[in-house]
């Protein structure tokens, strides 16, 4: 268990505080999205445009449950958390931490939505993708951070913070 897990929304820093931490902690740097891509041959947008939404959250889950790694920040997608299985094996890799954005924050740090490979069921809109997510982040992390207003430092050293409080590192 000395991986960190960083889960949030599309926007919330996952993957720029992800590979910023596992510098500063001598970690490997782990991207759930750029995983499925390399092992799949196509971007996330091309994925969910040719299988469909459900079909691709079963892709992600099967992915991210077969990651094996030791001292690694792992990012996986913001979608990681519709699919229990992937969650249990991801809690058991490490300590989880949820970057916490409010809605506002989150839709406008998105500029590309219907490119960027967000799993939105058709018709679906984000803030209904938002408001069933972040419950399920709640309840699967082992620390929250807020993320909302803070540049890419001020997050990496809340987030660097709450580790040390929880004994994580």
């Amino acid at each position: 268990m000395d991986n960190i897990i960083l889960i949030g929304m599309p926007g919330s820093g996952k993957s720029s505080v992800g590979v910023v931490l596992a510098k500063a902690l001598g970690y490997d740097f782990l991207d759930g999205d750029l995983l499925i891509q390399s092992r799949e041959g196509a971007l996330l947008q091309e994925l969910l445009d040719s299988r469909g939404t459900e079909a691709f959250l079963d892709l992600e889950g099967e992915v991210l449950s077969s990651i094996r790694c030791q001292r690694t920040v792992i990012a996986p997608g913001g979608s990681c958390v519709c699919r229990a299985k992937a969650m249990e094996h991801l809690r058991s890799l490490g300590t989880v931490v949820y970057l916490r954005l409010s809605y506002d924050e989150m839709a406008g740090r998105i500029h590309n939505l219907a490119t960027r490979g967000i799993a939105l069921a058709p018709g679906q809109t984000l803030k209904q993708v938002y408001d069933w997510r972040v419950p399920l982040y709640e309840a699967y992390a082992h620390i929250t951070v807020d993320a909302d207003g803070q540049t890419l430092y001020d997050t990496l050293e809340a987030v660097r913070m709450a580790l040390v409080q929880k004994k994580a590192l």
